[in-house]
């Protein structure tokens, strides 16, 4: 469960989600090959719905990213004379440090998704994965970080 989850804590409480729907499920009525693939289902449901339920609620505080390790100004950023390079600076920094250098190969770099995904050691799906991820990112924490 861990491996899907990345944090104990929550690994623990995904675990105690499945195992109360499976108190509350099961019956004796099917084999076990059948029980098999029910518990199979179920599990990867409680985990899409954990992953589901935590991006919905993606919004971050400036004490947030601070714990998460972000180094940018605590200031109050972008005056009217600041550059979108100072924009795109201060966003960059506030992503974590692999979203940071996908994004700082495909766009500021110019690499293909082929070159990038060599340079980072990834395949080229984890690659765009990993680059969609790091937008989605970007977008969802640009309110909190300009203002």
């Amino acid at each position: 469960m861990f491996q899907s989850v990345k944090n104990h804590h929550d690994a623990e409480d995904v675990t105690s989600t499945i195992f109360l729907k499976v108190v509350s499920g099961l019956d004796d009525t099917h084999g076990s090959k059948e029980v098999n693939i029910w518990l199979f289902q179920l599990t990867r449901t409680v985990i899409a719905d954990y992953w589901r339920t935590r991006a919905r609620a993606s919004f971050f505080s400036l004490e947030a990213l601070l714990d998460s390790g972000w180094e940018g100004s605590t200031e109050v950023p972008l005056a009217s004379h600041d550059t979108a390079v100072d924009r795109v600076h201060l966003l960059l920094q506030a992503l974590p440090p692999h979203y940071r250098e996908v994004l700082i190969c495909r766009f500021l770099l110019t690499l293909s998704i082929r070159d990038t995904a060599q340079r980072m050691g990834l395949t080229v799906a984890n690659a765009k994965v990993m680059q969609f991820r790091a937008l989605k990112r970007a977008a969802a924490i640009a309110p909190t970080v300009f203002g």
